[in-house]
Parts: C-alpha cells; structure tokens; sequence
C-alpha cells in the first residue's frame, strides 16, 4: 500500500500545482471570493499531497497498518473536501455537503497518523 499513497500523493501534489496555476491565471472573471474558496482548496490539496506521501514513507518503514487507514482518509477527504470547494468556486454546482464530511476524514487521517507514530504500529 506504501506505494499507492506515494503515488495518490505525488499525482495530487500535480493537480494542486494545475488548479493553483489556473487560480493564478485564467480564473479573475469568477470573483475575488469564489478566487479565495479555490487558493484555500489547492492549499488544503498540497498539505494533504505530502501528508500522503508521508503516510506511504511511514507504512514502508513500520509496516503500520493505521498508516494505510490514514491514507485512505486523507485520500477519500481530499477528494471530497477539495473536490466539493472546487465544483462549489468553479461552478456552484450543488456538492457543499460534501466538504465538511471531507475535513472531518482528513482530520481523522491526521488523528491516525499521529497514533501510527507514536504507537509504532
């Protein structure tokens, strides 16, 4: 599983670099606050690249399985965190619900990395 969060970590470090290019140059006809929600995004998507990353270092190294189940949250809530705040600043589509279910996860993966670690396992 290590190399899958690397991987799911490396390709979500190149979308955040993608979405954070377009913010910067071809995203000003949408409004300053919809421009700010869509930084604040690839923001919360670069952290939780390397946090992904990071995870499939550590579940190389100890062989912890609660850094696989990390991995899986900050995978599942950058999708549904950074995905909802993206439709929402691009184009209001209908999926808000879905970030505060998304932070919750990537909170969660942060709680079970930080377990991992101090755990050993």
């Amino acid at each position: 599983m290590s190399r899958l969060w690397i991987g799911l970590g490396a390709f979500s470090g190149f979308i955040a670099v993608g979405m954070a290019a377009l913010a910067a140059h071809g995203l000003d006809s949408i409004g300053p606050a919809r421009l700010q929600m869509l930084r604040n995004a690839v923001q919360m998507q670069g952290w939780h690249a390397l946090a992904l990353i990071g995870c499939g270092l550590w579940a190389l190294r100890s062989g912890s399985t609660l850094a696989d189940v990390a991995g899986a949250a900050f995978t599942l809530g950058t999708i549904f965190f950074c995905g909802a705040v993206y439709a929402l600043s691009l184009g209001q589509a209908p999926v808000g619900f879905l970030a505060p279910f998304g932070g919750a996860l990537l909170m969660i993966g942060w709680l079970l990395l930080c377990i991992s670690a101090i755990s050993g396992r």
